[in-house]
Formats: C-alpha cells, sequence, structure tokens
C-alpha cells in the first residue's frame, strides 16, 4: 500500500523527477564506468606481464620499451643485435628468454617473430591446426581468427610497418597454419612466426620471386630444375661460381645482421633484477628495463585522471542529492493536506515518515540501475575503440559485487540523507492546524 502510493508520488511531477534521475543516473553511470575501467585495466596489465622480469631492447624510453614489446600499443625502441642479446640470453641467472621481432601488420594486426615460449608464456594452446615451424607459417590469436574471418589454410601478404596501408611485402606468403585459443591477453591479437621469416622478409625486401618466375619462364635455359649447363660453356660456368659465392656472401652477412626488438627476460635468481639494468648500460648499447616499475608509474599517472573523473561524478552525486531534496520538500508543502487527511483515515505518523523516505529510495535505486545500464552501455563502445585501437578490450559484463555495492549503499545513502528533513516534516504535521487553514 504504502510503496505503491510512494510510487505514484514520485511522477506527481514528472519533470522534477526526471532532473533528479538524470543527475543519479550520470553520476553512478560514471563512477561504475570507472570502477570498470580501472579494475580490468589493471588486471590486464598484471596478466600480460606475468613471467616477465627484464624487458631487453634498443635505448629510448624505458616505458615504450614496455607498451611495445609487452602490450603491444607503441612503437618499437628500434632494432638490436640478435648475437648481442644472445649473450645475455644465454645468462645462467636467466630461465626463460624469448625474442620478438617486429615489423610487418596484417590490417592493422601485429606479425611477430618470436619462439614457442611466447605461446607456453601466456598459456595459449592451439585451437585449431598445429604450431607454426616453417618460415612463413603463422599462429593466429583467437581475436584475430574472428575479427579477419581467417581459417587454416588461408594465405596473406604482410603490410611493413604498423599502419594498414603501408608497403604490402608481395615477396612471400604467410600461410595460417594454427590459431590459439582466447587467453584475453594481449596474444589474441597477434599473428605469430618464427623469426627466421622476419629476417628473411626484411632481408629480401627487393626481391620478388614472382617476377623471377617470370623470367625463369621466359629463359628456356633457366627452369624449376635448375640451370643447365652447355659444354664447352666455360662463360656459364663462372657466372655460376660467382653467383654461389655471391650468396655465400649474402648468407654471411645475413648472419652477422640479425636484428630482434626485444626480449622478454624471466630469471632464475631475481638478483638480475637489480644488477641487470645498470650493466647493460654501462657496458652495452642496449637498455634493460623494469616492467613492474614502469607499469606502476603508468597506473599511478592513470589512476590521478580517474580520481578526478571520481570526484567530479560523486560532486553530481551530490547535486543530485540535492534535487531530490528540493523535490520533495517541494512536494511536501504541495501534499500537506493529502498527509493531513491520511493522518485522518488512520496512517500513522512513522507511515507517513516511512512514506517520504521510501520516495526517496525508490528514486535512489531507479537512478542506480539505469546509472549501472548506462555505465556498461558507455564501456562496451569504448572497448569497440580500444579494441580497433590499441587491441585492448573490456568486458561490459563483468560485475564487480564489492566495489558496485558499495556504490549502491552510497546511492540509497544519499536518498535518506536528502529526505531526511521533509521526512520529519511529515512526521511533525499539525492535522488540525493543517485541516483549519484547508
Amino acid at each position: 500500500m504504502i510503496s505503491k502510493l510512494a510510487w505514484k508520488n514520485i511522477w506527481f511531477k514528472p519533470l522534477n523527477t526526471a532532473l533528479s534521475l538524470v543527475l543519479l543516473t550520470s553520476s553512478v553511470a560514471i563512477i561504475s564506468l570507472l570502477i570498470l575501467i580501472q579494475d580490468q585495466f589493471e588486471k590486464q596489465f598484471s596478466s600480460n606481464i606475468n613471467g616477465v622480469d627484464l624487458v631487453l631492447g634498443a635505448q629510448g624510453s624505458p616505458l615504450q620499451l614496455i607498451l611495445s614489446s609487452v602490450y603491444q600499443v607503441d612503437a618499437p625502441t628500434g632494432n638490436i643485435s640478435y648475437n648481442e642479446a644472445k649473450v645475455w640470453m644465454n645468462h645462467p641467472f636467466v630461465e626463460t628468454a624469448i625474442p620478438l621481432s617486429f615489423g610487418d601488420n596484417y590490417l592493422g594486426f601485429k606479425i611477430v617473430g618470436t619462439t614457442q615460449d611466447y605461446l607456453n608464456k601466456y598459456e595459449a594452446t592451439i585451437l585449431e591446426g598445429k604450431n607454426f615451424k616453417n618460415n612463413f607459417e603463422v599462429v593466429i590469436g583467437y581475436t584475430v581468427a574472428q575479427k579477419l574471418n581467417l581459417k587454416l589454410g588461408d594465405a596473406f601478404y604482410g603490410t611493413h610497418g604498423d599502419a594498414k596501408e603501408g608497403e604490402t611485402h608481395k615477396e612471400f606468403k604467410y600461410k595460417v597454419v594454427g590459431i590459439a585459443n582466447y587467453t584475453g591477453k594481449v596474444i589474441d591479437n597477434l599473428i605469430l612466426n618464427n623469426l627466421e621469416s622476419v629476417w628473411q622478409m626484411h632481408s629480401n625486401h627487393n626481391h620478388h620471386p614472382d617476377s623471377e618466375a617470370e623470367n625463369e619462364d621466359q629463359n628456356p635455359q633457366h627452369g624449376k630444375e635448375g640451370h643447365i649447363h652447355i659444354d664447352g660453356d666455360e662463360h656459364d660456368h663462372e657466372e655460376k661460381v660467382s653467383e654461389q659465392e655471391g650468396q655465400a656472401d649474402e648468407h654471411i652477412h645475413l648472419e652477422s645482421e640479425k636484428e630482434i626488438t626485444a626480449v622478454l627476460i624471466k630469471f632464475k635468481n631475481k638478483m638480475g633484477i637489480f644488477s641487470w639494468p645498470r650493466m647493460i648500460a654501462q657496458n652495452t648499447k642496449m637498455q634493460a628495463a623494469l616492467p613492474g616499475i614502469e607499469i606502476n608509474r603508468l597506473f599511478s599517472l592513470f589512476g590521478i585522471g580517474l580520481n578526478a573523473l571520481q570526484y567530479l561524478a560523486y560532486g553530481i552525486m551530490l547535486i543530485s542529492g540535492i534535487s531530490i531534496f528540493i523535490a520533495l520538500y517541494n512536494r511536501l508543502k504541495e501534499r500537506k493536506y493529502e498527509f493531513a487527511l491520511l493522518r485522518v483515515t488512520g496512517a500513522s505518523r512513522f507511515q507517513l515518515l516511512n512514506l517520504v523516505l521510501l520516495e526517496s529510495m525508490l528514486l535512489s535505486v531507479v537512478g542506480y540501475i539505469f546509472g549501472i545500464i548506462v555505465g556498461r552501455l558507455a564501456l562496451y563502445y569504448i572497448s569497440n575503440s580500444t579494441t580497433e585501437q590499441y587491441k585492448m578490450a573490456f568486458d561490459p559484463l563483468t560485475i564487480l559485487w564489492q566495489k558496485e555495492g558499495i556504490l549502491f549503499l552510497v546511492t540509497i545513502f544519499v536518498g535518506i540523507i536528502a529526505a531526511i528533513i521533509p521526512a520529519i516534516k511529515a512526521y511533525q504535521l499539525n492535522i488540525s492546524k493543517t485541516l483549519a487553514n484547508a
């Protein structure tokens, strides 16, 4: 009876109620959105950094090195010598060392040269097909397969750099041999192959097999079986020897010039975390960045912005509480005769007090529900944007019972505080005086 009457009284003046709801919904939506983003942001960053004590890479910004090598959301600081990096990768302190080599992408998704250990680090298993083994065989992340509709056996060309519109490498085709399972980590948005594929691709940047095949078709003496030697053709023999020597020199040159982008290192002995950054900076042209330190710094900067927005949201909630108070107080003046009649028909003082409090609490509950819905809709659209640009997705269906439960209690508390004075006024209503002035 009282709850039904309270619900009808809420909509006695719909514009005032709508204003209070809009303010309350906005504040709850902002706070809910920030809670979800902060929680999932920190979880994703923490889960991706597990098992990485140090990142070895080219000199530059340590944070940029971490973001590009671990989270794939920034441009690399440069390349380093693979042979020089192997000295540190094979150190007795090192438990695992995972080399990474970047340079190409396919429709915005990075193609990463690495080893099988990279899949093991993220606990990724092969959902379909097999693992990459030969050059230009690739294993694609679950999100890549879904977004690009790639299947086993599909082939594609890589594009140089990070931009979709870069120069397309048509020297070699990548072939999909495996699809990884969903992990919720950065590997879901990557295309993985071996390091040799990256080295071969960029060492043959100006080499076009298709053009060579056309030349072979036009020259009857050069076919699939190789060069046909004609007796007495000394000039042809000299060309063949010269070509072999050139290929040998090129092979030696490539072996010495192998480069990678970074190495993800996990230590057996944690003493390396403290000593290696200084040793590497003093003895090499590389740098060693510590993910824990850099990500904590990023969280602190990120947290300042979130806290500022949360303060703004609580300010809006305070304004909504004032709006509810004004609406209830004005409504009490207009409905004092109605309350007097309720008392005459048998309603007690406590029932009138409960009626006013219930109106405010119903308004708070409706505002909270709308705010939670709006916050999740906003997170859904934000997730679409971050997935496209930064390959980082947020789940709008996640429920944080503790934090959102506290938010619910705060919302109800604001509603109760806003209704206290009008409720006391209703409790103290003088029936005889009110009806006498009617």
